[in-house]
């Protein structure tokens, strides 16, 4: 049955929700292109920073299963924007930081608003996309990126001209609170099915296996994307031996084709369905980062690895619109679950692939990924078992 076009309403919450979504990748790249002159102003070490980084992922997960019944309890309405005007506000810390526990102490508040935000505006972009004929979500991903490209362009121009990163940073958290606030007003909150019957309430409860087994796929896709963020650049250069300069053309690849496919996802995702984005994305990935592993000719690995961000660009987002619409009475609860399993991945790759390339070729350790991408192939129909 064709559904109606959307409302202005759904449009204008839709484009608020984008805003959201931008301005936290904006966020997050404002603070990790400062990353270098933060730890050399407050003196730290590389191994000192690798601790508070354990430490601001920790408070991003907490702040994701802090935010998720939160959500459900005070509406998306309030956490939404809450969430953005706390990220805002730790933002600023980073740059005044002098020591290593003042660093840390802020990266908590910068972790937990990030996580906060992140399951909040997820859970705004599912409401959202129920007001739509078609699917929507993966474009909302695509605009995180774009915000994080939009960081790093800003940065290195501040950078460059000299303006200090206390400066900056305090600009570009005035900027979130301001977008976080003037946005809030067009957003929308859950509408809650009613049940007549106790028994109705029950059946409608999702499975807790179908919840987890979500989880697992965006652990596995998730985890794949981070080996990219960290490993694609060292790959060019220590693999296949190439200069700094041309080994960042690894990880452009990647990340240009996961942006331009996320904004192409979503009219392909409404003709083949959410498990054929998911499953056959995955072999995509898969077919992608085996092409990196084996051919050592810098074109190939080039492709291959542009291969992989396309393929990779449309799964989560898929699984994220499933949690969210399990059970719109705990939509926020379910999708924290979700999401944070994701994020446990994206953070646990780098690490993994760090320990196994002590043990073998980087490029052989990559084979992790590419089994992680098989498996989501074969567990992709998870998605069929529940409208």
């Amino acid at each position: 049955m064709l559904m109606d076009a959307p409302s202005k309403t759904a449009r204008s919450a839709r484009v608020a929700t984008w805003l959201y979504f931008g301005l936290n990748g904006f966020a997050v790249g404002m603070w990790v292109v400062h990353i270098p002159s933060i730890e050399q102003a407050t003196g730290i070490t590389h191994s000192t920073l690798g601790l508070l980084l354990l430490v601001l992922g920790a408070a991003a997960f907490t702040g994701m299963q802090v935010a998720g019944p939160l959500v459900d309890k005070l509406g998306q309405r309030r956490l939404v924007p809450a969430a953005g005007v706390l990220l805002g506000i730790a933002l600023v810390g980073p740059g005044l930081a002098t020591n290593w526990w003042t660093l840390g102490l802020t990266l908590i508040l910068v972790g937990f608003g990030n996580g906060s935000i992140d399951v909040g505006m997820n859970a705004q972009a599912v409401v959202v996309e129920r007001g739509y004929p078609r699917p929507i979500m993966a474009a909302f991903h695509a605009m995180w990126s774009i915000g994080g490209a939009i960081a790093a362009i800003v940065g290195a121009a501040t950078l460059r001209a000299g303006v200090s990163t206390e400066v900056t940073l305090s600009v570009a958290g005035v900027i979130c609170i301001v977008i976080s606030l003037a946005a809030s007003r067009f957003l929308l909150e859950a509408t809650v099915p009613a049940h007549d019957e106790p028994e109705q309430v029950e059946r409608a409860k999702p499975p807790a296996k179908l919840v987890w087994a979500l989880g697992g796929l965006a652990f596995g896709l998730m985890l794949s994307e981070g080996v990219a963020n960290d490993w694609a650049a060292l790959h060019f250069r220590d693999i296949l031996g190439t200069s700094v300069s041309t080994a960042a053309f690894a990880y452009g690849a990647f990340a240009v084709a996961m942006t331009v496919g996320r904004f192409l996802t979503d009219r392909v995702a409404a003709i083949v369905g959410p498990a054929a984005i998911v499953r056959w994305g995955a072999a995509m990935a898969a077919v992608g980062l085996t092409l990196v592993i084996v051919v050592p000719w810098v074109p190939v690995a080039l492709v291959g690895w542009a291969i992989f961000g396309l393929g990779l660009a449309g799964g989560v987002p898929q699984l994220f619109t499933a949690a969210g619409n399990l059970d719109p009475r705990s939509s926020g609860a379910l999708m924290a679950r979700v999401v944070g399993l994701g994020y446990v991945g994206l953070l646990a790759g780098p690490a993994l692939i760090g320990g196994l390339a002590h043990w073998m070729p980087l490029n052989i350790a990559f084979i992790l990924p590419v089994v992680l991408c098989v498996l989501t192939f074969f567990g992709g129909p998870v998605l069929k078992k529940r409208s």
